[in-house]
Order: C-alpha cells, then structure tokens, then sequence
C-alpha cells in the first residue's frame, strides 16, 4: 500500500481555502487542482510498501513524542518560480517547530527501514500543478500579484495530532484513507 504521514487541515482553513482557488481557478487555465477536502501537511511520504509493514511503521510512529505547535497557513508562491511555474502553493508556518517535528517523523520512519528524503524538509500547501504554461502567460502580471501584495492569509491551527494515510490512485486524483491517530502531548 502507498503511504504518507501528514496533519490534517481544519474545516475552516480549507473553507477559506476554497474560496481564494475558485477565484483565482479562472487566472491559471491548464493546471491541474487539487482537492481541497484532501489537503493535508505532508510530515513524510513513505510510498509504496507491504502490508506486513504497517504493523511495525505505526509502533515507530507512535513512538515519536512532541509537543502540540502553532501552524499558520498564508501566503502563496509557484515552484519552482513564478517564470517557471510546476507547483502552486501556500504556505505552511510553524516556526521551527514543523521542521523539527518532520525530522522526528523522519527518524522514526529511518528507524523501520524507510530511506530519508534527499532535500531539505520544506511545508507548504500544494493547491495545483503543471499545465499552467498554457494561457497563463497573460494572466502572470494578476498572478504576481497574489505574490508581492497583500498576503493571503487563510487561517491557523493548533496541530494536536497527526495521521499515517493511505494513498489509493484513481482517475479523479488521489484518495486519502487515515489509518491511524497519533497525539502530540
């Protein structure tokens, strides 16, 4: 099965959420969207592995003591830059709290045999992908904007817990399946 570990987005950040991407949906025609009911701050992708794996990735992950922290979600930018967009965003900010906390999950998962990532831990939002090329040209100038004005803002939360998914490809996009709780105490 193909695994992730993530913290959920409460209902209200993904309200406001959804409103700022039905506005802006009209200035990025090509790219691809993401759902927003399955938005999530992803802490570590796992990928694909054995069923007789989960038993021992969850006790590595129950394992993992930290305490809740702050997440503040706002802002937006374009991976790799606004010329060359692949990936829009918004962004995910804890402090060094996230970080640390992604690097706690990290060990635990290298722990269980699970290779680390290669780049640096980096928490954002991702709202589209790709196909922006496509008419985005002359909506770049509106879209820039978004980046140097005002910032978006699109809400705060206290992460108290977090989640190991299950990730199941399908034509409409991904769909998340929680399997299991873990709190932050």
């Amino acid at each position: 099965m193909r695994l992730f570990v993530a913290l959920d987005i409460p209902r209200e950040v993904r309200a406001r959420i959804s409103a700022f991407a039905e506005r802006i949906r009209p200035l990025c025609p090509g790219a691809r969207w993401a759902r927003v009911e399955g938005l999530h701050v992803t802490l570590k992708f796992i990928g694909e592995v054995p069923d007789a794996r989960v038993p021992g990735i969850t006790k590595a992950l129950a394992g993992i003591k930290a305490p809740p922290f702050d997440v503040k979600f706002e802002n937006v930018g374009f991976f790799p830059s606004p010329k060359s967009p692949r990936v829009f965003w918004i962004g995910v900010h804890a402090g060094d709290a996230l970080p640390r906390f992604a690097e706690s999950v990290s060990d635990a998962m290298e722990s269980v045999g699970i290779a680390r990532e290669d780049k640096a831990y980096s928490a954002h939002l991702t709202l589209a992908r790709a196909g922006f090329k496509r008419g985005l040209d002359q909506n770049l100038k509106a879209l820039t904007s978004l980046l140097t004005g005002e910032a978006e803002r699109f809400g705060t939360m206290t992460a108290h817990e977090f989640f190991l998914y299950r990730s199941q490809l399908g034509r409409g996009g991904s769909t998340y399946t929680k399997l299991e709780r873990f709190g932050l105490e």
